[in-house]
């Protein structure tokens, strides 16, 4: 981006326009990039503009309670980890009433997907953006090391199918949060100021969904394959 465009001085930067919270916010809550026919071909090939953004975030109180969950979820996986593998010379035997707990169970899974679904919303200290992946890895791999291959009857294919199901919903989910920050990345760092909003941005290639900058094409995508191959 040319830096010539943060300076006060510079014409295309009106003096209404708050560049940390107006920018950011449009730019990585955008979910509708329109463009723009434009005359100059030559330095604005391609003219863009934020068309719709994700509603406001939610108050703080709202990620502090995602954020104590998450913690949770993360300190009872690892407490389930240490004491079944001790009591279990190194191999995982995990009881039924264990299984509930994981965030892959019954219920934590719900818990995590309804942030996922409002997780646009929930960026003032705890950014699902950024912490959302990490998040749904923990999941994966609760719901894959903690399989008891000895207990498949029809309450384990459905625990297994709603468990699928769950993840699935949670990835489309992050995919919503995190394709659209990653395409307002490109298109805040790799474009220039036109002048004419907020938002509007002159390029020289086009923009894509999740940007070129980031080599991240969903999550959703990734976890349908992963499950191809482990079932």
């Amino acid at each position: 981006m040319n830096m010539l465009l943060w300076l006060p001085a510079y014409p295309t930067i009106q003096p209404g326009w708050d560049l940390d919270d107006e920018i950011h916010a449009t730019f990585f809550k955008c979910i509708s990039w329109q463009v723009e026919e434009t005359l100059d071909t030559v330095n604005c090939p391609y003219h863009y503009f934020c068309d719709k953004t994700y509603p406001s975030n939610y108050p703080l109180v709202v990620d502090i309670l995602v954020l104590l969950f998450t913690a949770a979820s993360y300190f009872v996986t690892l407490a389930i980890l240490v004491m079944d593998m001790s009591s279990g010379r190194g191999r995982i035997f995990l009881c039924q009433s264990k299984r509930f707990l994981l965030p892959s169970g019954p219920i934590s899974l719900p818990l995590i997907i309804l942030p996922f679904a409002k997780g646009p919303q929930i960026n003032t200290i705890f950014p699902l953006n950024c912490i959302g992946p990490a998040i749904l890895l923990m999941v994966l791999i609760s719901a894959l090391s903690f399989d008891n291959a000895a207990d498949k009857d029809f309450k384990y294919t459905f625990f297994v199918a709603s468990t699928v199901s769950g993840i699935l919903h949670a990835s489309l989910y992050l995919d919503s949060v995190v394709l659209p920050y990653y395409t307002g990345f490109d298109a805040l760092m790799s474009s220039t100021f036109s002048g004419e909003c907020a938002s509007c941005v002159c390029r020289k290639e086009a923009l894509f969904v999740g940007g070129k900058l980031v080599r991240y094409r969903g999550w959703s995508m990734t976890t349908f394959l992963l499950w191809g191959f482990c079932v």
